[in-house]
């Protein structure tokens, strides 16, 4: 197994930010040292090294796999570019979303959850990929299949985290029937002469099936051992009904009050780079840099955009009162390794993953130059 030795940059700790080397042997962090190596095998030319993203929720397969209306591309081609994407972002651990249930009978990506699970298992059993990967399963409990595709992606290979998720018109995150018409109109899913229609069939859904499919989906969580994940709470009485469904991890509050009760209640509080980096969310609810500014944040996901969790941890580091660079990576790091049940990665500390990624600030952008899984160089 080989040394590696790197210096010559600013290291980011879980507390600090030090001028100083790494030491790594094979696949883990031996050491930190102050100053700087007199030779090195990797000169890090004055970047930031940071350890290697964590990502709990991105859906972008969705996107490699079904790139066009009706179109399925091969499914461990559409794997293996979503990786590049995820490693290029400095993403060294991800949790790939996979939809159970759906809206759209014509939406590919939501009825093939199993052979994208199998797919992402195969590519990496075959060592054709660069970033660690992991099942999240997304189970939106008003369709009317949700638990029977839950079940055959269950069925497909290992679940690692489960997401219960509503997205009913004047619900959670629609709370505003507005911008649950300018969202669907935006992305052309439905005719406007049809929103009303449609509203009505969406919320006639949710009574039908929405208990029944939890129910389903929470037996399946216990049965597999999975953690748990809430969706866009948006009342304290929604963190409470997390709370009593096992919930560990709070996704994208749309209020501050449930982003308050969901943090003082010890759960995980994730929010969305993306809405960091536009400077609120799309929907109208509550921006990430309050909930920073708060101090209720714990977790940053990219969501549907990769590539916004640096930039987002760097932004939020100048902008938020308090929130050093070392605190603001973690969100991006540790703080996600943790809440995941991920204790070996996260944190340039010894004993850990040497999984880790090689920063240059560019006119205020950082921008990724190498990266790092388990000593072996992946970009």
């Amino acid at each position: 197994m080989s040394e590696s030795i790197f210096t010559n940059g600013y290291i980011v700790l879980p507390d600090a930010v030090v001028e100083g080397t790494l030491v790594t042997h094979g696949s883990k962090i031996v050491e930190v040292l102050e100053g700087r190596a007199t030779s090195a095998a990797e000169d890090l030319e004055g970047d930031f090294l940071l350890p290697g993203l964590v990502e709990l929720h991105t859906d972008h397969l969705e996107n490699h796999y079904h790139p066009r209306p009706g179109v399925a591309w091969p499914a461990i081609p559409a794997v293996i570019a979503h990786d590049a994407q995820i490693v290029s972002a400095g993403i060294t651990t991800v949790f790939d979303a996979l939809r159970a249930g759906t809206f759209d009978p014509g939406d590919l990506s939501a009825h093939h959850g199993e052979v994208l699970s199998g797919a992402i298992m195969d590519a990496q059993r075959r060592g054709q990929l660069r970033a660690s990967h992991f099942i999240h399963l997304r189970c939106e409990l008003p369709c009317p299949d949700t638990a029977e595709a839950a079940e055959r992606t269950a069925g497909a290979g290992p679940i690692h985290l489960i997401s219960i998720m509503d997205h009913t018109p004047g619900a959670r995150q629609f709370v505003s029937i507005d911008k649950f018409r300018e969202y669907y109109l935006g992305k052309k899913l439905v005719l406007p002469e049809q929103m009303d229609g449609y509203i009505a069939e969406r919320q006639a859904m949710q009574g039908q099936f929405a208990a029944a499919n939890k129910a389903s989906i929470l037996e399946l969580a216990s049965r597999m051992k999975v953690k748990l994940a809430s969706h866009d709470d948006a009342t304290e009485a929604h963190v409470e009904e997390a709370i009593a469904d096992g919930v560990a991890i709070a996704e994208f509050p749309t209020t501050r009050e449930a982003a308050q009760a969901a943090h003082r209640k010890g759960l995980a509080v994730l929010m969305g780079a993306p809405n960091v980096v536009r400077g609120g969310s799309h929907s109208g609810n509550i921006s990430a840099a309050e909930v920073a500014t708060s101090g209720h944040l714990d977790v940053l996901s990219s969501d549907y955009v990769p590539s916004s969790l640096l930039p987002a941890a760097f932004r939020l580091a100048e902008t938020v009162p308090a929130m050093t660079l070392a605190k603001a990576v973690r969100l991006i790091t540790l703080n996600p390794a943790s809440a995941a049940g991920l204790d070996d990665r996260g944190a340039i500390e010894p004993d850990r993953r040497a999984d880790l990624v090689q920063v240059r600030l560019c006119d205020g952008l950082p921008v990724v130059r190498r990266v790092w899984r388990e000593g072996r160089r992946v970009m």
